[in-house]
């Protein structure tokens, strides 16, 4: 897990450190004005939550501070999902019930939730190995990592023309490559919320984002050096890449004492529990 905690935690880091760096809340990630209100000391609360995050980052890298780094990690990252959770009434009230509406707001919480997934098995792995809170931790990961790629896919294909657009220029045919990696994130989603080949697919959608953040994310930095949210995407894919890896891996570090199904179950077959 070392490798994917790495990227969940310097993904974590350098979230805070682009919100101290401008002085604001990514809006892409961070919906801050979920009410439309204007905050005062908006800056303030920016620079908190970049010295959260850059904390909860740095902590969960080592052993000794991984399990507060892990709940103060999963803690933000819920705090985030709150925001998005609020920006159901805010885009309803202002713009009615519109698929768009709804779908986008789901996208951006799917996103936030996916990070809490890690944070929680790390937490749990550092409890005992014969701890229930693994096995509850496992499960709920489960869902909070296997859910969100479903609707990544979903928004994919239903936005197909607006993600073709961003397939790199060199590669022709993007709306093929839009919708091939649209139906690759909902075969990720499927095969992790039911368990069946989810090491490997939650491997393959590590794969797949990392090809992402040099194909696709990195590429418009060098042109749009002072914009928040172009970094914003580039970061927040590094702590979904290790999302993927820390979950495959604690499954598959499971054989001795049998693997967490996706409601609870056991099956013999994978070797014993994790810790960063």
């Amino acid at each position: 897990m070392k490798v994917g905690v790495w990227f969940y935690g310097l993904g974590t880091a350098l979230t805070g450190i682009l919100d101290i760096a401008w002085g604001a809340f990514d809006a892409s990630h961070q919906p801050i004005k979920f009410l439309g209100i204007s905050l005062p000391a908006q800056h303030i609360l920016a620079y908190v939550a970049g010295v959260w995050l850059v904390a909860a980052g740095l902590a969960i890298l080592w052993r000794r501070t991984a399990r507060i780094g892990a709940a103060t990690s999963a803690a933000v990252y819920l705090i985030f999902v709150a925001f998005w959770l609020s920006r159901y009434y805010a885009g309803i009230h202002s713009l009615g019930w519109r698929i768009d509406v709804l779908f986008g707001v789901t996208f951006g919480l799917a996103q936030q939730l996916m990070l809490v997934a890690p944070a929680a098995i790390v937490y749990a792995s550092t409890a005992s190995s014969d701890s229930l809170l693994q096995k509850r931790a496992a499960i709920a990961a489960r869902w909070m990592l296997g859910l969100p790629p479903i609707i990544f896919g979903l928004f994919h294909l239903i936005g197909l023309r607006v993600f073709a657009s961003i397939v790199p220029h060199w590669m022709s045919f993007g709306y093929f490559w839009a919708a091939l990696t649209g139906i690759a994130f909902i075969l990720a989603g499927v095969a992790i919320c039911s368990g069946i080949k989810d090491v490997l697919a939650a491997r393959l959608l590590a794969l797949m984002l990392l090809l992402f953040e040099f194909l696709v994310e990195i590429p418009p930095i060098f042109t749009r050096l002072h914009n928040q949210r172009t970094w914003g995407a580039a970061v927040y894919n590094l702590a979904a890449i290790g999302a993927c890896l820390i979950f495959a891996e604690f499954l598959a570090s499971r054989a001795d004492r049998g693997r967490i199904g996706p409601t609870g179950d056991a099956a013999m077959s994978r070797p014993d529990p994790l810790v960063a």
